[in-house]
Parts: C-alpha cells; sequence; structure tokens
C-alpha cells in the first residue's frame, strides 16, 4: 500500500486514526463533508483556467501541471510542479478556503509530502511551496520547506508502515482536544 498526503496527516493528527482506518478498516465517510467534495470541485474547475499571472509573480520558469508522483512510500497528485531560475521546484496546491492571517499544519504537511515527491521524481531540492487560497481571490502564500520538515514526512510513512504490517496499536494523541470531534472517539480506549 502506497500512502497519500492524507495518511500522513492524519498520522500525525493521531497515530490511532491509522490503526482504525487501516488495521481495522473502519471507514470515516469523508466522501459526504460538503466542504471536501465542493474542495474537488472548485480544485478541479481551478486547474483547467490559466494561472500564468500566479506562476510569473513566483518566477516559475517551467511548470507541470496536475502531477502525479510516487515512490516507494507515498503518492499524490500536485497541482503545480514550477521549475525555478535558480534550478529548486516548488509545488503550487489550490486550496477551497479563506485565508485567516494563518496556515494550518494539514497545508504545510502536504507541501512538505509534495517536496519529498518532487525530490525524488525530478531530482531537484524543494525549499518552499505555494498555497492559493482561492475564496480569497486567489490570495498566494510562500511557505518554507526545511530538510527537517520532509524528514518528518518521511518518519511519518515509516511508522505508519510499521502500524499497518504489524496490526501495532499507537499511542493516542498527547493532545486530548482533539478526540472531540474524532470519528473515532467512540471506539478509542484512551
Amino acid at each position: 500500500m502506497t500512502l497519500t498526503p492524507s495518511h500522513i496527516i492524519e498520522y500525525l493528527y493521531c497515530p490511532r486514526f491509522t490503526y482504525f482506518e487501516y488495521v481495522l478498516a473502519i471507514p470515516q465517510y469523508e466522501e459526504k463533508n460538503y466542504k471536501v467534495m465542493r474542495g474537488r470541485e472548485l480544485h478541479d474547475l481551478k486547474l483547467e483556467q490559466n494561472k500564468d499571472y500566479l506562476r510569473r509573480r513566483i518566477g516559475a520558469v517551467s511548470k507541470h501541471i496536475d502531477q502525479y508522483l510516487t515512490n516507494d512510500l507515498i503518492r499524490g497528485r500536485v497541482d503545480e510542479v514550477l521549475g525555478l531560475s535558480d534550478g529548486t521546484m516548488v509545488p503550487l496546491d489550490y486550496k477551497f478556503a479563506e485565508y485567516k492571517d494563518r496556515v494550518y499544519e494539514t497545508y504545510r504537511t502536504q507541501l512538505y509530502c509534495y517536496a519529498w515527491l518532487i525530490e525524488e521524481n525530478f531530482g531537484k531540492k524543494v525549499e518552499k511551496g505555494f498555497l492559493v487560497y482561492t475564496r480569497s481571490r486567489n490570495k498566494l502564500i510562500e511557505v518554507p520547506i526545511t530538510d527537517d520538515n520532509k524528514q518528518e514526512v518521511k518518519d511519518a510513512a515509516k511508522a505508519i508502515g510499521h502500524i499497518i504490517e504489524n496490526n501495532f496499536f499507537p499511542k493516542a494523541t498527547k493532545y486530548k482536544a482533539r478526540c472531540v470531534g474524532c470519528t473515532y472517539r467512540n471506539m478509542c480506549i484512551r
């Protein structure tokens, strides 16, 4: 099983999420979530629209649109992979969201996963990524990406593999507030 950035995000939120969904095969029914579905529809629409002005602002010298990338552990579809004049590359991801003066950790983690995939598939360094907030008039936000950020998602991917392959029941998140809205809270033993 190759993982997606969503698997990494869920694991980093709470390792038990991985256990319930992928070891016990109890689905979370994300498809019923309106915002997720609307985001996917808009996401598809944005891929069809011309975004040359955003690419110019970033300083892109090459572009790869709607790129499916994979390695031995994860896979993902990056909205855009842009080459910069300094020889580095960046992921650009469209979000069906408003920008509210902060970048959510889930968005950062997704960019870290994409950076890992870009480096392995294109052989180019990734030091930053970009988010486009479509509900804030396509506001462009730059997100720094460090080697530590990429290592964190690599370590998470390996830990997920350990949970799934060994039917390992991990410790729950140390942030108890996360349990309140969790799909699995009624079956989780804290």
